[in-house]
């Protein structure tokens, strides 16, 4: 008994150890932190607004996918000192973002919309826990995982084209699913980390620190959701046949 009270009496303060690491992020990088994750939310809700944009009037497809990865690019062009033009640019990605993404988001609401919402909770719960993890860790502990993350993403590039143009079955793109997702929840981590650590040595740049965070969010948030409809589209097959 007195060992177990001791194992566990070790596990509680090597926990409460771990969430008093916040003491190593400085008030300066807190501050930056607060417009980051601030900016991030707001790039959420104009990314909904563009999802609804779509839903009314059916904008989304390949012409709002250029204007987002224009917008991205004319940000990460803007000098740092045009705050206001570089904040806009960060919601018009996000909007432009939410309309490419709405045909489907339309395609979950039609089957069933309590997935929507169940893949949104999971995302961002999932993005504040991975948050919350590489915050508390040590500063760089997270950071070597940049380079295998890197080499996992251009894998799935390559896999993704090289399906594009020989075809791929149902379990290639089931891999290219749970890999994908596992390779940004990871980024997630490093990202954060990495966005604190660039704080301390004094980048502040909240508005593009923000920005790799959403693409974080939108790259995980859509797997989840294409996962989560892929099971009930197979689930609803499987009754029908039971049926016939």
């Amino acid at each position: 008994m007195d060992a177990f009270a001791s194992f566990f009496e070790a596990r509680s303060e090597s926990r409460w150890d771990s969430f008093k690491n916040f003491h190593q992020i400085s008030p300066a990088v807190q501050s930056h932190l607060k417009l980051v994750y601030l900016s991030l939310c707001c790039a959420l809700v104009a990314s909904a607004a563009g999802v609804y944009l779509h839903l009314l009037w059916n904008i989304g497809g390949f012409l709002t996918g250029l204007a987002t990865i224009g917008s991205i690019a004319w940000l990460l062009a803007s000098p740092c000192y045009e705050e206001k033009k570089r904040v806009g640019l960060l919601m018009a990605a996000a909007l432009f973002e939410g309309a490419s993404i709405g045909p489907l988001i339309d395609l979950a609401i039609q089957i069933d919309a309590s997935i929507l919402v169940s893949a949104f909770v999971g995302t961002g719960l999932a993005f504040a826990c991975f948050s919350v993890a590489a915050m508390v860790a040590r500063r760089r502990e997270y950071l070597y995982l940049g380079g295998l993350l890197s080499s996992g993403l251009s894998m799935l590039l390559w896999l993704q084209f090289a399906s594009s143009i020989f075809g791929g079955s149902t379990a290639i793109f089931k891999f290219e699913l749970y890999f994908g997702l596992l390779i940004f929840v990871g980024y997630i981590v490093v990202d954060t980390q990495d966005i604190i650590e660039k704080a301390h040595y004094g980048d502040r740049d909240y508005v593009k620190h923000a920005l790799t965070l959403f693409v974080d969010f939108v790259a995980v948030f859509v797997r989840i959701l294409v996962i989560m409809l892929k099971n009930a589209i197979e689930k609803e097959e499987k009754k029908k046949k039971r049926r016939d």
